[in-house]
C-alpha cells in the first residue's frame, strides 16, 4: 500500500495513580492508501520507571473503500525476561 498520508500522534499520560510507577503512552498512526484503503494503528504501552514497555493494547482498523472493516485487537503483557507475550487477540470483520 502506498502512504498517500501518514500522520503520527504521540500523547504521554499521568498514568493511573493506583499504579503510579506505570506511565501510559499511546501512539496512533493514519495511514491512506492510493485505493482509499485507510489503516490506523493505535497502540497503548504502560512504561514503567525505568522506561521498559510492561504492557500493551494494540488496536488496528483498516477501513477499505467497499465499506469493509477490520478491527484487529491485541493485548499482551511482559515476561519474566521483559519479552511482550500476547495474551488476547480478537479479530472482527464487518462486511457491508
Amino acid at each position: 500500500m502506498s502512504e498517500d498520508r501518514d500522520e503520527l500522534d504521540a500523547e504521554v499520560s499521568g498514568g493511573d495513580p493506583e499504579h503510579s510507577e506505570l506511565e501510559g503512552v499511546e501512539v496512533i498512526t493514519t495511514v491512506v492508501g492510493d485505493d482509499g484503503t485507510v489503516v490506523i494503528d493505535d497502540l497503548v504501552a504502560e512504561v514503567d520507571t525505568e522506561g521498559n514497555v510492561v504492557a500493551t493494547d494494540e488496536r488496528i482498523e483498516i477501513d477499505r473503500p467497499d465499506g469493509t472493516v477490520i478491527v484487529d485487537e491485541t493485548f499482551s503483557i511482559a515476561d519474566g525476561d521483559g519479552q511482550l507475550r500476547t495474551i488476547d487477540e480478537e479479530t472482527t470483520v464487518t462486511e457491508p
